[in-house]
């Protein structure tokens, strides 16, 4: 079992830290897709961070519970994004990060209140 939660971390805090660096780097395909719902460079920009923080606190387990809740947050944000952006098959398939995410979050307030 500790195996597949840290497979979890890892999947959910890789995907948060690459969807992050893209925002931050100012991707062609994510300034297009955000800056049509209206959203300015810079706010892309510090999602982006937000996104990045999140993964990096996703891994020590101090950490985690913070972490996975930024994490989750800003993938709920995107998801939902793109489900007004039209794009249902993706926005189904990006709701697993989030689920994934969720477990996180379960576990890591179970094992802070366990202690």
């Amino acid at each position: 079992m500790k195996i597949v939660n840290i497979l979890m971390v890892a999947i959910v805090a890789l995907l948060s830290v690459a969807a992050g660096l893209a925002k931050v780097m100012q991707t062609q395909q994510e300034l297009e897709f955000l800056q049509g719902f209206g959203l300015s460079a810079s706010f892309i920009v510090a999602f982006g961070l937000v996104q990045i923080l999140g993964g990096v606190l996703l891994v020590p387990k101090k950490t985690r519970l913070p972490g996975a809740i930024l994490a989750a947050s800003a993938l709920v944000v995107s998801t939902v994004l793109i489900f007004i952006g039209g794009n249902l098959m993706f926005g189904l398939v990006s709701m697993l990060p989030i689920a994934l995410a969720g477990v996180i979050i379960y576990q890591s307030a179970r094992n802070t209140n366990s202690k």
